[in-house]
């Protein structure tokens, strides 16, 4: 049964959310999480660069994963504008692998790892609104679906956390939700292919059977106006496209579906990857104008995190990353907060900047927007300063992968820490003048 209070009320069972509930939970911090989905659910966003296991380590849910037997990736290899680059996770220190996994398992390890932590998981509830008149007491109305009559109901809490990811259910609330404003919007769509050969870290391509003999790589190749991506999973490959909104404007269904088979048939390298392969029908999946931001994060008992706060462009797979980040940044200041209720405004501004940070950094790496779109460079040149040498190095070469670099070149010079690396970076080039052996 629903209670009728807790401490936090969490909406949105995706890493996000689910991994709030467990830091909350773990702290003895009564704590309610509301998903609308039955799980495992699907959801896109296969590819998980090595930097979240840190996370996972943090809330102890590493080993459930690893038990799991996800497809371990070495890094990636992109060809962009027709030279091709690869980027060894190995050559920067990193013991554990990147993986490659199906996300509707690896989120339901997550929520039901929250779970047996004593997180109060529902699954097919589904928050309607938040009210915030009372400051202290915050009520959320939701509707019940688990039967087949449905109810509504209200829950009160001290913290609402949003984590309902693209559906943003408080920016859409407070109309805070903006579109990244560029010169062109773009579309998303992807979809999976059965016996689709793969790239190896040897950047040869291999048949789909050899994958248990041979470590594969994240893909990455450039389209006229955007990119795409091929990810091999245990049964399937997801392969995406990045095209400008523009291209599909006025298509149908069928019409984007018929557009989508047609470039992955004619794409040089990713027709070779696919020549064998069989479509799975009914899997295409589209999200448009898919980069956004929301101008109200965070208040004194509300944190919206992960996609609820903020989207960029997905392309060096900071989305789950940037959702466990969030999450620890999030919950650290609520459990500071109950403890010291005066200062609630105070955590939850800092716990803003944050994540206002990891935001920045992504969208001005990416798009290479350092004073726009919710970007402030300010923070973004503060976190720079705070990382190691090593991993401005790796950043560097992932965004010289896709020609981005300079982007992240003028933060780096900005702040001050770009010689601390780009000599070493000469000595680790990622261009390969062999290039693909397909």
């Amino acid at each position: 049964m629903i209670p009728k209070s807790c401490d936090v009320l969490v909406i949105g069972g995706g890493p996000a959310g689910s991994s709030a509930a467990t830091h909350l939970a773990q702290a003895g911090i009564d704590v309610v999480l509301f998903e609308r989905a039955i799980f495992p659910r699907n959801q896109v966003g296969e590819s998980l660069i090595p930097h979240f296991w840190k996370f996972t380590d943090m809330i102890g849910v590493s080993e459930k994963i690893r038990q799991q037997g996800f497809v371990a990736k070495a890094g990636g290899i992109t060809v962009w504008n027709d030279k091709v680059h690869q980027m060894n996770f190995a050559d920067f220190g990193y013991t554990e692998s990147g993986l490659h996994v199906e996300r509707d398992i690896f989120d339901d390890i997550l929520l039901k790892h929250a779970e047996s932590c004593d997180a109060k998981v529902f699954n097919q509830v589904s928050v309607k609104a938040a009210d915030f008149t009372d400051p202290l007491y915050p009520q959320v109305y939701y509707s019940d679906k688990r039967e087949q009559s449905n109810s509504n109901g209200t829950i009160k809490c001290q913290y609402v956390i949003d984590a309902s990811g693209h559906s943003t259910c408080l920016a859409n609330q407070f109309k805070s939700r903006q579109t990244v404003s560029t010169e062109m919007n773009f579309l998303s769509m992807w979809g999976y292919f059965k016996n689709s050969h793969f790239v190896g870290v040897d950047c040869q391509s291999h048949p789909f059977e050899a994958l248990a003999d041979v470590k594969p790589v994240t893909f990455v190749m450039s389209l006229e106006g955007g990119w795409v991506w091929h990810i091999v999973l245990r049964e399937k490959t997801s392969v995406g496209l990045i095209v400008p909104t523009k291209r599909t404007q006025g298509m149908g269904r069928q019409q984007r579906e018929s557009f989508f088979k047609q470039t992955c048939e004619t794409l040089p390298h990713l027709n070779a990857l696919l020549a064998s392969a069989q479509f799975i029908e009914g899997s295409l999946q589209f999200r448009p104008n898919y980069s956004y931001y929301s101008t109200n994060i965070c208040g004194e008992n509300y944190y919206s995190i992960g996609d609820a706060a903020a989207f960029a462009d997905p392309i060096f797979s900071h989305g789950v990353q940037n959702a466990f980040f969030n999450a620890g940044v999030a919950t650290l200041a609520i459990k500071e907060s109950l403890k010291n209720s005066k200062n609630r405004v105070r955590y939850s501004q800092l716990c803003e900047s944050r994540m206002q940070q990891f935001y920045g950094f992504s969208r001005a790496l990416s798009l290479g927007d350092f004073g726009s779109n919710g970007v402030n460079p300010a923070l973004v040149k503060n976190l720079m300063k705070s990382l190691p040498p090593l991993e401005l190095e790796l950043i560097l070469l992932a965004s010289d992968m896709t020609n981005r670099s300079e982007n992240f070149r003028q933060l780096a010079r900005e702040a001050g820490v770009l010689s601390e690396f780009e000599d070493n970076f000469s000595g680790r080039s990622s261009e390969k003048a062999e290039g693909l052996a397909f």
